[in-house]
């Protein structure tokens, strides 16, 4: 394995989207990373539709659990708990994301194995965190989409009816943010020689993701009522003759280089529009009158004109078309690899691109248990001890 990460061993105890993804960015970056695994397999595997004969592969999965390996082990028993404290003394790091309580009640707590091992970094994702009244709350995507105000900032204009982001982006955003404070506590280990207890919630996730621009109207105490909400206008989705573009005018430069492209000499002549402040206020006029000059031609005549002006714009590309987008294929964004018992697999390759310790995708994601005897095997288990504990179904190896 390359990558800066190389040397750093994370033991992964996550399962759905959240965890898996950000210890698959460490994957990414060189960890050696240790999927721990129910004697069923993670849930994702059979999320949706399987995209193989053994129904052990869904999209999903692979996309949140490439370059890893797999030990698949029952936490419950007294073997699967012994295979895990020997994992534990030899790991950098423990992420795992089950319901307050629960690694507390199998022995495996932050405060019981930070004591024992106190350089190790452990890692908690939930949905809500640890305390509130909300805690005992089964959480998903879309319950935090609703309590964050994704939902809302999502309304419709005339209805006013709140609507989901159709991605998981409360899970997606907090596995970025999860995988960001790994890496800054094992700087700080580093230095210090201290690990650490991270705890990631969902809701605190995207609360902080939303506030920059989200919740701009609610920045200053006293002031809400007066605030013009950012976010109580149309979007920047622009019909023309045969398309779909997008294209922004914040700086006066873009505006007037928009106010060109259209041809219309009268147009950068309405003082409504003719300051930053003025196009923000009058932001709902602004985009409709846009969309007048937009709607009278082609894509590709706009882009073109777009471009000439300098004004930032872009064709909106259906999800079929970004793979053959010149941009993407001009970067190289995305890497085909061969999945076992798939087929041939398409992933982005890591979006952080380091100059000395590069980043590449470490594998295809592994079958339930495929790497369970290996491990067991570093950890000294001989092979009558491995068929024992498969025997008593405390582990499962892949035949």
């Amino acid at each position: 394995m390359s990558g800066p990460l190389k040397g750093v061993r994370v033991l992964d105890l996550t399962g759905v989207v959240s965890g898996p993804f950000a210890t698959m960015f460490l994957a990414d970056q060189g960890a050696d990373v240790l999927k721990i695994e129910p004697i069923g397999g993670d849930i994702t595997r059979r999320s949706r539709a399987p995209i193989d004969k053994a129904g052990e592969f869904s999209a999903l999965f692979i996309s949140s659990n490439r370059g890893k390996r797999s030990l698949s082990i029952d936490m419950k028993t007294d073997a699967g708990r012994e295979v895990l404290a020997k994992l534990v003394a030899q790991s950098d790091v423990l992420v795992q994301n089950f319901r307050p309580g629960t690694m507390e009640r199998l022995g495996l707590g932050a405060e019981e194995l930070r004591k024992k091992h106190p350089r190790l970094i452990y890692v908690s994702i939930s949905g809500v965190g640890d305390s509130g009244p909300y805690v005992k709350k089964r959480v998903y995507d879309p319950i935090v989409q609703g309590l964050s105000g994704f939902a809302d900032i999502q309304s419709q204009p005339v209805t006013n009816r709140p609507q989901m982001i159709r991605t998981i982006v409360a899970d997606k955003t907090t596995a970025v943010f999860t995988a960001q404070a790994v890496a800054a506590a094992l700087y700080a280990r580093e230095k210090t020689g201290q690990g650490d207890h991270i705890q990631v919630a969902m809701l605190d996730t995207m609360i902080s993701y939303l506030w920059p621009e989200g919740m701009m109207q609610y920045t200053v105490v006293g002031a809400e009522a007066s605030t013009m909400d950012p976010n109580d206008r149309p979007d920047l989705v622009f019909k023309t003759v045969d398309g779909y573009i997008t294209a922004g005018t914040i700086s006066d430069s873009e505006w007037q280089g928009f106010c060109k492209a259209t041809g219309d000499p009268e147009l950068a002549k309405d003082e409504r529009f003719a300051t930053p402040g003025g196009r923000f206020i009058n932001a709902t006029a602004r985009i409709n009158k846009m969309q007048e000059y937009i709607g009278q031609r082609t894509t590709a005549e706009w882009l073109e004109r777009l471009d000439a002006a300098d004004v930032p714009c872009a064709p909106i590309l259906r999800r079929g078309e970004i793979i053959h987008n010149e941009q993407v294929v001009a970067r190289g964004l995305i890497q085909e690899f061969e999945q076992p018992s798939v087929g041939r697999v398409r992933q982005p390759k890591p979006a952080a691109r380091f100059a000395v310790n590069e980043a590449v995708i470490g594998g295809p994601a592994p079958r339930v248990g495929e790497h369970s005897r290996a491990v067991l095997e570093e950890l000294g288990y001989d092979t009558a001890a491995i068929d024992k504990m498969v025997a008593d179904k405390a582990v499962r190896v892949m035949k």
